[in-house]
């Protein structure tokens, strides 16, 4: 079992810095999940420095501690995780960059390991979906963003920033039916811009319908659209309103609190998660480091939905084996 040093026997300033203080090994052995960053920025539109992002969450990921009170879990007694370092990218070619992703993920998803990817600039989803398509086929989307994402192009070019789920959809990865899209708020450059996010497949929460419907009925409705598929939840950090979250490269206020931000992750528990990213961090905007501190806790949640699953798992083995 792997899991993260003690930090009250050896303090957080010492040691390299990893996810959570994990231990940096590419295994496959003996894990459940694994942190690995994307640090590839060329496909952003406006603020670019995300491919220093998961340096940054994981610098202030040395915080965090295995017990998580607000779900009742030590996480690390129920399941082992590694720090599996970066993919290599190649910057400016965002197609290469994507190739070494699937390269990297499906010796994992072949095992059944569960990775939680930190970008990166959101274009990388796409690459990530590819792999996934390829062990699970067309997967379940859990999309948190002030934006669709679902735009055809920018500067005439496919794959940007804010264009993966679109490619996604027309590349099939997507099982469109049962994905949904939570958090979109801002100026747009149409009517048409939500609009074409629905004629594609997907159900779109605005923020506006958020805060109208509140925040049982959303998860109620995450739930019931994506089922019992297998789902992979993209969380791009700008989801969270700017005043706490203020790294990032294209902020939208409005959006909820570092608290509300946790709790969505935290009631996608009982879902089939298979995959995770978190997408957007920003560091040269990141004062006071608070985004890195909230990204981190967010993957973090992530983790604990992991251990939770675990947990059901060996409990569910162990009924069996009592009322055999």
């Amino acid at each position: 079992m792997y899991k993260p040093k003690d930090s009250s026997q050896s303090p957080r300033f010492c040691g390299v810095r990893t996810f959570m203080r994990l231990e940096n090994i590419k295994t496959t052995d003996n894990v459940d999940f694994v942190i690995l960053g994307v640090p590839f920025d060329t496909a952003a539109s406006n603020r670019t420095g995300q491919r220093y992002g998961p340096q940054h969450i994981r610098n202030f990921s040395v915080l965090l501690r295995p017990y998580n009170p607000d779900m009742d879990i030590n996480i690390f007694e129920y399941c082992s995780g590694v720090d599996y370092g970066d993919i290599d990218v190649i910057p400016g070619n965002a197609l290469r960059t994507y190739d070494n992703i699937v390269k990297e993920l499906l010796p994992l998803l072949k095992k059944n390991i569960v990775p939680i990817i930190m970008g990166g600039d959101h274009s990388i989803t796409l690459g990530n979906l590819r792999a996934f398509y390829e062990r699970f086929g067309p997967v379940a989307l859990v999309h948190f963003d002030s934006h669709g994402d679902t735009w055809d192009h920018y500067y005439g070019e496919k794959y940007m920033h804010g264009t993966p789920f679109r490619r996604a959809v027309e590349e099939g990865l997507l099982d469109v039916d049962h994905s949904i899209q939570i958090g979109m708020r801002g100026p747009l450059y149409s009517a048409d811009d939500i609009e074409d996010a629905r004629r594609l497949g997907f159900e779109v929460i605005t923020m506006k319908e958020v805060r109208q419907i509140g925040f049982s009925e959303v998860m109620k409705r995450i739930h019931k659209r994506a089922g019992d598929k297998p789902v992979f939840v993209s969380y791009d950090i700008d989801f969270v309103d700017p005043a706490f979250a203020p790294g990032t490269g294209t902020p939208e206020v409005g959006g909820p609190t570092s608290y509300e931000a946790l709790e969505y992750v935290r009631g996608l528990d009982g879902l089939n998660i298979v995959g995770f990213d978190l997408v957007e961090v920003l560091p040269s905007y990141d004062s006071g480091e608070i985004t890195a501190v909230l990204a981190s806790a967010i993957i973090y949640e992530m983790i604990t939905l992991v251990a939770l699953k675990k947990r059901r798992s060996l409990q569910k083995n162990l009924s069996a084996t009592t009322t055999q």
